[in-house]
């Protein structure tokens, strides 16, 4: 792929509508259909430094994410086509009614900023979904809906607390980690 050319309008168009129903698919929570814009679904979460790889992992990404906030979806901001990728800026929204991994439930809301690159091979299949966001944002937000001034708010706090730290303990997936620098000369 040549890194300075753009695929062919048809391709872009291709490309565009099946992100879009991506997006449709995961804020109706049909997974089979959202799984389906993947010949093999992966996501990379490089705020957490998380990898989901394959149908059950990704599965189970989603089941987490909208038992801690059923109500999830996007507001999308912005829309670019790249070589290789569609890059869609979005607000991700939600309400924290569940647990999130060991993050007790708070009722709060979050509104937070985000990118994903929707990453497509050669033969135009969409390979990855690799989000970048701001947990401290989201985390900021989630906190906000706890009353500090009652013992049971307070208490939530050090769950909350306790809860951040046992997933901050994990390490990163090193296929996040262990990258090689372009040869921009080769490449020309």
């Amino acid at each position: 792929m040549n890194r300075f050319i753009l695929p062919d309008e048809s391709v872009l168009r291709a490309r565009e509508k099946l992100v879009l129903d991506h997006f449709r698919d995961e804020v109706a929570q049909d997974w089979d259909a959202t799984l389906s814009t993947f010949p093999h679904p992966h996501y990379e979460l490089i705020a957490s430094m998380q990898v989901h790889d394959g149908d059950a992992e990704v599965r189970a990404y989603y089941d987490e994410t909208r038992v801690a906030f059923p109500d999830q979806r996007h507001e999308i901001i912005a829309f670019r086509h790249s070589v290789d990728a569609v890059i869609v800026e979005f607000w991700l929204l939600g309400t924290h009614l569940g647990p999130l991994g060991k993050i007790p439930p708070t009722g709060a809301t979050h509104r937070t900023r985000m990118n994903a690159y929707f990453i497509f091979d050669e033969n135009e299949n969409l390979v990855t979904e690799r989000i970048y966001f701001d947990q401290l944002s989201v985390l900021k937000q989630l906190v906000a809906g706890v009353d500090r001034r009652r013992p049971s708010g307070l208490l939530k706090l050090v769950r909350m607390l306790r809860g951040v730290l046992s997933a901050t303990g994990g390490s990163a997936d090193p296929r996040l980690t262990d990258t090689t620098e372009p040869d921009f000369v080769a490449r020309l």
